[in-house]
């Protein structure tokens, strides 16, 4: 059976109660199918990857009753059935607030077990050890680094940008002047542009993109123009990440490709989605400066 959970009706825009005693019942999973049905997603995904979670603000008691504060890195399989509406993991996180837990372990078995429950509930039971959970105390917050996509920023380029819808036509190949055609090239580039909003509330989504692909040469002006274009779109994030890597790969048509977004904090969570078209090394988790 499908998991029936839309997005409207989750607790985002909505008056919610402090609840701080551990609740599983919190998560509210959305389905990933309707949203990829709309860009022709219907059977074999044509891409793998994930979507990197982190959350700044878990705390929980041990058992003297002391609070514990810790940062978490969540590693979820782009072939969960489902989503986590990311209010709903807020408010599930801040149920560990006055809830005793006997070690740092008990608290990652407990994050593991809810989540994967959460996220392949009307699917098919998940695979041993796919979702990913590393629990980092506050003795090590000062090893986690900041970084910047690498790559060529499109950002650098002055360009007329007309479109805040998604605007798949302006995704097009650079000219080609031998009539032969010219040889693969392979690219990495970001930009800091990327802004969407929230599917239900409207609010903004901030993010910086890094796009790979082997293949005919991008036009850049046009992929720039193209990100500028979901401004005013509403999607969560990874049907946004889903979107891109569609268009590009549909129109563009190039032998390997890589979409990965890293989405200013909401709510003391961000969410990263990457996906690719060939197996890789998932990126790190590493937050950006603007994260």
């Amino acid at each position: 059976m499908s998991n029936p959970n839309t997005p409207e009706q989750s607790q985002l825009g909505r008056s919610s109660a402090y609840i701080d005693q551990l609740d599983p019942s919190l998560l509210f999973p959305i389905s990933r199918t309707p949203k990829r049905a709309e860009i022709g997603l219907t059977g074999a995904l044509p891409f793998m990857g994930a979507d990197l979670w982190t959350a700044f603000e878990l705390s929980w008691l041990n058992p003297r009753g002391k609070p514990q504060v810790a940062l978490a890195h969540f590693t979820i399989p782009a072939d969960t059935p489902n989503i986590i509406e990311s209010k709903s993991f807020k408010l599930y996180l801040n149920s560990f607030n006055n809830t005793r837990f006997a070690d740092v372990d008990a608290v990652r078995a407990q994050l593991r077990t809810d989540l994967t429950e959460a996220l392949w509930r009307g699917g098919p039971a998940a695979a041993g050890g796919s979702l990913g959970v590393r629990v980092i105390g506050a003795d090590m917050f000062d090893r986690e680094p900041i970084y910047e996509l690498d790559g060529l920023s499109l950002d650098r380029l002055d360009v007329e940008c007309t479109h805040y819808q998604p605007a798949p036509e302006l995704l097009r190949l650079a000219p080609v002047e031998d009539e032969e055609g010219e040889a693969p090239v392979s690219e990495v580039l970001t930009s800091n542009l990327l802004k969407s909003n929230c599917l239900v509330t409207g609010q903004p989504d901030w993010g910086s993109v890094q796009i790979s692909y082997t293949g005919a040469q991008i036009e850049h002006e046009g992929l720039l123009q193209y990100l500028v274009s979901f401004r005013n779109h509403n999607e969560f994030h990874e049907q946004c990440v889903e979107r891109i890597f569609m268009d590009i790969w549909t129109r563009c048509k190039p032998t390997r490709l890589a979409v990965y977004a890293r989405y200013t904090r909401r709510g003391g969570l961000d969410i990263n989605p990457f996906r690719t078209s060939y197996a890789q090394v998932l990126p790190g988790n590493f937050r950006t400066g603007r994260q």
